[in-house]
């Protein structure tokens, strides 16, 4: 049989076997489990029907495209940029070029807010959220859909990651609580807010070429770079902040692991109390909540 009769038949389980091969040989660090996800999004099937229907024959076309995505993977394109989305707290998010891929470490942050919105709207309050730097608009998004009473403004300086926040908005039913806003931090907004969230850009620009491939060849240096010492953003965000929150909100933040003395004692120059640190699923420092200190 020649190799394109071969091709033809080879089934789910052959195809998943053979990415999975190719990514073990190219020293892919994760390679089974993006072995699994490459295949099963190209594919178009869950990961229980990666299992179920291994013994399907897959189409000679599907089958090929498998195949031209490996190479992309062997050059570092991360699973999900080269899929074009990513799940996020239970919403699908489509990615681009000046968005950062949303990460399961951010989730938190969207887990450590949303508490302190709904007890807000128990009071009866209509909530507002900014997301400042929003990127695909996980974070608004997904702190919207927990929360109905809320609405929410994803704000950024690329006009690339609006557009794609904005369609992001319309995927999953929201883009009537939400609006997109071209800004560079504070300066194109309006209104006082409930919550202020944000996962800015905080490596440190010297180390931002150390990061691995995958995310120095694809995610954009804009949303990794915070300058020199890597707080940028939070002074930022901090020397202005108060003027936009409601008296009882809150400031959300996304940090590094070695931020939280730096980023707090900022914020508590500012006028702020901690509220809350919490850590990520390596236990490191990665978000903190702030009040102002009345």
């Amino acid at each position: 049989m020649s190799d394109r009769g071969k091709q033809a038949t080879r089934t789910v389980s052959q195809i998943l076997a053979e990415v999975r091969r190719r990514f073990t040989e190219g020293g892919i660090e994760e390679a089974a489990a993006d072995a699994r996800v490459l295949t099963a999004g190209l594919l178009g099937l869950s990961s229980t029907e990666l299992i179920t229907r291994g013994g399907d024959v897959v189409d000679e076309e599907k089958a090929r495209l498998v195949d031209a995505t490996i190479a992309r993977r062997l050059a570092h394109e991360p699973v999900h940029r080269i899929l074009g989305e990513r799940e996020f707290y239970g919403l699908s998010l489509s990615l681009s070029p000046e968005t950062l891929e949303p990460r399961p470490d951010t989730e938190i942050l969207v887990d450590t807010v949303a508490p302190y919105l709904r007890r807000l709207a128990k009071d009866g309050e209509r909530i507002h959220i900014l997301d400042m730097g929003t990127g695909t608009g996980a974070i608004c998004l997904a702190l919207l859909n927990e929360c109905p009473e809320a609405s929410g403004i994803g704000s950024d300086v690329s006009t690339d990651a609006l557009r794609t926040a904005q369609a992001n908005a319309e995927r999953n039913g929201l883009q009537g609580r939400f609006q997109a806003v071209r800004s560079n931090w504070f300066e194109n907004i309006a209104g006082l807010f409930h919550a202020i969230v944000s996962n800015p850009p905080y490596i440190a620009s010297s180390v931002v070429h150390n990061l691995a491939p995958e995310v120095t060849k694809f995610d954009p240096v804009a949303a990794l770079d915070g300058g020199p010492d890597g707080l940028d953003a939070y002074k930022a965000i901090a020397k202005d902040v108060a003027r936009f929150m409601q008296p009882n909100g809150i400031i959300g933040l996304e940090i590094g692991y070695d931020q939280r003395a730096s980023v707090t004692a900022l914020f508590e120059h500012e006028g702020f109390k901690l509220l809350e640190s919490v850590k990520d699923y390596g236990l490191n420092d990665r978000v903190l909540v702030f009040a102002l200190a009345h």
